[in-house]
């Protein structure tokens, strides 16, 4: 598989497999890896392992490659980044983190300004660089010996790019891409690389990137599972979970506040406003839609959302999350919650990579082209058909998605009605 960025995640997400492969450790976190799958009735006791069910590729399988604008090896980046211990998990496969390195990125810094790169491709329009990408793709799969691959992007956050006109049909934007068009962003010259070489590309960033018309009529034409956007990990997986008990019980919501702290390249990159307010837009989203504030006016419709990241180096990527929740009930009895979630955003972004790759696999192989909106669990901002509002409660998300296999293997839906079980009405 091939991954956009060779930071943090993409690091750390290679050691880890690696490590797993070696048997030097297990995959927590991983739902591919350790989740189970209900099957037929309670009574039944049918829990198997979701990789015992499903044919997903094989860890042995896998080969690793990236694009990065910093010629860091991922020995070098996973030492660099500091969230694997050096002595357990990558010095014993130091000789592996030195093989993959990163091929010259397709990079822009206008549309991240706090990065600075020296692996660059360069080309006279993003047509040429994102030909130069498809390049890319094809002389990997044939020097691995690959039948199939997956892009993942797991680089920074781009620059806020709000839908326009050149993004809504494929001659239009290629057209963009000749002329060097600014709402193009580095990106989507990835996914429509992937795309054109055939290859499934999901989106681990905020930014505006393969969920734009014409790079949707292009995967269905194609053949392409795609999907994003932007991992969900530590504070809005926290919202997806606490927002549908609130709703759940009907306890209103009068203000959330939310401030993230955090160092490395992700920090760093947030740092600036214009990467920041995309960020915003993909956290922002969440509680309007679980909550529905449309629906329930009296318990919702004045919540004020205030979301913050501040740059904080010494914590390097031991991200904190700080929540204030000010709800009321009964009678409008105000209550509080307050959560510090003091999380390691990469050790929780890395099983989201693996278990990302092999079910957009999957997906590709069982005919299923276009967005792959049954994998929303995994995204703070997922990618849904035209019309659709995305759907937010991690549970749905979960339901969705493990009945999307129950499909795929021609097994019973699970509803948890429960009726029969039961005798009502019955003599």
């Amino acid at each position: 598989m091939l991954c956009v960025g060779l930071g943090a995640v993409a690091s750390t997400f290679m050691a880890g497999v690696e490590n797993v492969r070696r048997g030097r450790a297990r995959p927590f976190g991983s739902l591919t890896q350790m989740g189970t799958i209900r099957l037929g009735k309670r009574t039944e006791k049918r829990s198997p392992l979701i990789r015992d069910l499903i044919p997903l590729a094989g860890l042995d399988s896998l080969v690793f490659g990236a694009w990065d604008p910093i010629p860091d090896d991922a020995y070098q980046s996973a030492l660099k980044c500091g969230v694997l211990d050096k002595h357990d998990h990558v010095e014993p496969i130091a000789g592996f983190l030195q093989s993959v390195k990163p091929m010259p990125a397709v990079f822009d810094q206008h549309y991240v300004k706090r990065l600075q790169g020296t692996n660059v491709k360069q080309g006279r329009t993003k047509r040429e660089l994102a030909e130069a990408l498809r390049r890319d793709i094809r002389e990997f799969k044939a020097a691995n010996r690959c039948d199939r691959l997956v892009l993942v992007w797991c680089a920074s956050t781009e620059i806020f790019i709000a839908p326009l006109a050149v993004h809504q049909s494929l001659d239009v934007f290629e057209r963009a891409m000749e002329a060097n068009d600014p709402a193009i962003a580095p990106s989507m010259l990835y996914a429509w690389a992937a795309i054109m070489e055939g290859v499934p590309f999901a989106n681990g960033a905020p930014n505006l990137t393969c969920d734009i018309p014409a790079l949707e009529r292009l995967a269905r034409e194609r053949g392409v599972a795609v999907g994003g956007k932007d991992f969900k990990t530590g504070q809005t997986m926290v919202k997806t979970v606490l927002s549908p008990m609130f709703k759940a019980r009907m306890l209103g919501v009068s203000g959330w506040y939310s401030t993230n702290i955090l160092g490395n390249r992700d920090g760093e990159v947030l740092d600036d406003p214009e990467s920041f307010k995309t960020k915003e837009e993909s956290k922002l989203g969440v509680l309007e839609y679980i909550l529905q504030p449309q629906l329930y006016p009296e318990l919702y419709g004045k919540i004020y959302h205030k979301v913050r990241i501040n740059y904080y180096p010494p914590r390097g990527d031991n991200k904190e999350g700080w929540d204030n929740i000010d709800l009321f009930g009964w009678l409008g009895y105000p209550m509080q919650i307050k959560v510090d979630f003091l999380c390691r955003d990469s050790i929780l972004a890395a099983p989201l990579v693996l278990d990302l790759a092999l079910f957009f696999d999957l997906a590709q192989r069982a005919g299923m082209s276009g967005i792959q909106e049954w994998l929303s669990f995994y995204f703070k901002s997922p990618h849904v058909a035209p019309g659709l509002y995305p759907e937010h409660d991690l549970f749905i998300q979960q339901t969705k998605l493990k009945n999307t296999l129950r499909y795929m293997m021609g097994e019973e839906q699970i509803t948890h009605l429960g009726m029969e079980y039961y005798e009502y009405g019955k003599e």
